[in-house]
């Protein structure tokens, strides 16, 4: 059994007079014990909010609406109280936050903040907590833990403030760690010392981690399993190695050929995906991309496309998919999922003239996988 199930996760935003806000829609995905799982998309696709409605972190006003499930070792998530979550979340469950300067308390000194959660958790207190937290600073790689514990936060760098979130997000060993974009606003180093720092701790501890990003690079040398967002669906979900190699979806296909490349020529121009996300206002029925693809056929605008699932594991969600090469359209299809019973879409169909996947972008291969 996943770790963490995620089956069919709706949030919606409703206010008096004006239309409701489907922020998240049917959102479904696991996580198995030790796996690294991405939720990847553009800014405003619904995977922040995703996080957040797992934790039990959304504020709480009126017209907010959670559905769904999410099912961490048996427990729903979504049906606790909010004491019972508190016992889970900093013990079995944490979570690394996008700004740690926003994150941080800024009047209290980074040691008190650390050993709050070893207390509360742990039941350490006095010297015996302060050595844990200067321990716990050590491990994630700042220098000089004894003095760091009775600095502010605005007397840290960015990098070291992330560091320091993850060291009180580790701080009870949990099981399941989401990482919510961990590397915004960091230089590329400071990314790459975090990446590393994360995977050393997923590595040692067999702790699950869902890393939350827009950055293609990021989940290329961290994921195992990918799940691309678009305006609060999943809309493909596969294995790292098979989503980088050859995309299903348009949506995916154009974020991988949105990215900037190395080995572009002199003058070559970016090839951004047209438009922007949608509104999270409910939309006409069809396919949510379809406004913004360059795939889009007739059968896109109607029922909402069903969620394919392919004979290699992966899934996605769209009736004209990019093609497989030599494989003839539908060969790969192993069945579709209704609409009512999972968010998901029709079994793929491809024209002969379709392009070809994204080339000369993908994963490095990691220390097992080479030769």
């Amino acid at each position: 059994m996943s770790l963490l199930e995620v089956d069919d996760l709706s949030v919606t935003f409703a206010r008096r007079g004006q239309r409701t806000v489907h922020a998240v829609d049917g959102v479904s995905f696991s996580v198995d014990a030790g796996e690294v799982v991405g939720l990847v998309g553009e800014s405003g696709c619904g995977k922040s909010v995703t996080s957040l409605a797992i934790m039990g972190l959304l504020p709480k006003q009126p017209g907010l609406r959670v559905g769904g499930k999410a099912v961490f070792d048996g427990t729903d998530l979504l049906q606790l109280d909010d004491r019972s979550r508190r016992d889970i979340r900093g013990r079995d469950i944490a979570m690394i936050f996008q700004d740690p300067l926003s994150s941080l308390n800024p009047v209290v000194p980074i040691g008190l903040q650390v050993t709050e959660v070893l207390a509360r958790h742990r039941g350490m207190k006095g010297e015996a907590a302060a050595k844990e937290a200067a321990a716990l600073l050590d491990r994630v790689g700042i220098p000089d833990p004894k003095r760091r514990l009775k600095e502010y936060p605005h007397q840290l760098s960015g990098g070291m403030r992330q560091r320091a979130l993850i060291a009180m997000a580790v701080a009870c060993k949990p099981r399941l760690l989401i990482a919510d974009e961990p590397t915004t606003a960091l230089d590329v180093t400071i990314q790459a010392q975090i990446l590393e720092l994360l995977k050393e701790l997923v590595r040692d501890s067999g702790t699950a981690l869902v890393m939350i990003t827009h950055d293609l690079g990021v989940v290329a040398g961290m994921c195992d399993t990918i799940n691309v967002l678009y305006a609060g669906r999943v809309v493909e979900t596969a294995r790292r190695r098979p989503l980088f190699r050859e995309p299903r979806h348009p949506y995916t296909v154009g974020l991988l050929g949105s990215v900037p490349r190395l080995d572009a020529g002199r003058g070559e121009r970016l090839n951004p995906i047209p438009g922007s996300v949608r509104d999270v206002l409910p939309w006409p029925d069809g396919c949510a991309f379809a406004p913004r693809c360059a795939r889009r056929i007739d059968a896109c605008v109607g029922e909402p496309p069903e969620l394919v699932l392919a004979h290699d594991g992966r899934s996605y969600r769209c009736v004209n998919p990019a093609p497989l090469p030599g494989v003839e359209p539908g060969q790969e299809v192993r069945g579709a999922v209704p609409t009512e019973a999972r968010p998901g879409s029709v079994p793929a169909q491809a024209v002969p003239n379709d392009p070809p996947a994204v080339q000369g972008f993908g994963p490095a291969p990691r220390e097992e996988e080479k030769p």
